[in-house]
This record gives structure tokens, C-alpha cells and sequence, in this order.
């Protein structure tokens, strides 16, 4: 299904969530600690609007940008084969970090990541009337990567 056959879209940034990663596989400088000011953009489609005449109420996304905050704002974000893990897990224990692990830190999979927090969201308050089709994860204001899929559950009225 293409986007092209949804009559409503939007988007919605939300921006500055200062946190650290490594991916400790790269050959290059990424494998040290480094850190960046994430942003996110999430697009959203329907087929109808709501009562108020949106796609999606930007006011009721805070439990999405809570899940960010909470996070990415003053995180370190590692892969779970990280081979520091328990050196990682005993700083946080320390409270000399704030923990967080993922399948893959880098920029593609996180916008694969929050999407599915997108529409986690919006499935269970919409009952499938609006969804998210794209989110776009920043890593700072010149590198982004996104993910791009229309749910399985949301269908085009024509």
C-alpha cells in the first residue's frame, strides 16, 4: 500500500534527547563513545479526521514523547552483544550511567524502533483509525535515517 492512497497525513518532531552510543563493531571512530542530540519525526496517515478535524491531535502524543524522554534523554544506548556489557551494566549500577540496550543503536533501527512506539499507541487508542507510516530518526541536523512501512492492520478506504 503507498501513502499516495491515504487522503490525510501529518507530522510531528520532537527534538532533543542529548544522549551517547557506540557500535563497537565499526572500524572507524564509531566503535568509541560519542554522543548526539536526538530528534525524531514521526508522520502519521488517516483516512478520516477525527472530531476536531486532525489526522492525529499532537497533544495526545505525550505518551510517546515520554517513552523518548524516558529513553533517550541523558542515556547511553548500547547494542545487546556489546562485548563491555557487563562493564556497562556495573557503571550503571554505579549511577555513573543510564543504561539503556538495544538490538542495533545505530540511526536505522531506531527509527524502527520508535515507529513501532508510534503505532503501539495508536492502535490501542485508535482502534486503527490513524497509524504511523514513517519515523525519522536525527542524529544531529545533517544525518538521519528513517523507516518507512504502512501497518499490516491499517487499511485505505478505497
Amino acid at each position: 500500500m503507498s501513502i499516495k492512497n491515504i487522503p490525510f497525513t501529518c507530522c510531528k518532531h520532537f527534538r532533543n534527547y542529548p544522549c551517547c552510543h557506540r557500535q563497537w563493531k565499526h572500524t572507524g571512530h564509531c566503535r568509541f563513545v560519542h554522543g548526539y542530540s536526538r530528534s525524531f519525526t514521526f508522520c502519521f496517515a488517516s483516512n478520516e479526521l477525527d472530531e476536531n478535524g486532525f489526522v492525529v491531535d499532537f497533544s495526545s502524543l505525550k505518551p510517546l514523547e515520554e517513552k523518548l524522554r524516558e529513553f533517550f534523554d541523558h542515556t547511553f544506548l548500547v547494542n545487546s552483544d556489546d562485548p563491555l556489557m557487563k562493564t556497562w551494566e556495573k557503571l550503571n549500577a554505579e549511577k555513573a550511567l543510564d543504561l539503556r540496550v538495544m538490538n542495533n543503536v545505530g540511526m536505522e533501527s531506531t527509527a524502527q524502533l520508535v515507529w513501532g512506539w508510534a503505532n503501539d499507541l495508536l492502535i490501542s487508542r485508535d482502534n486503527g483509525r490513524t497509524c504511523c507510516w514513517k519515523a525519522v530518526a536525527h542524529e544531529n541536523e545533517i544525518n538521519s535515517a528513517s523507516y518507512e512501512f504502512m501497518p499490516e492492520w491499517f487499511k485505505p478506504i478505497f
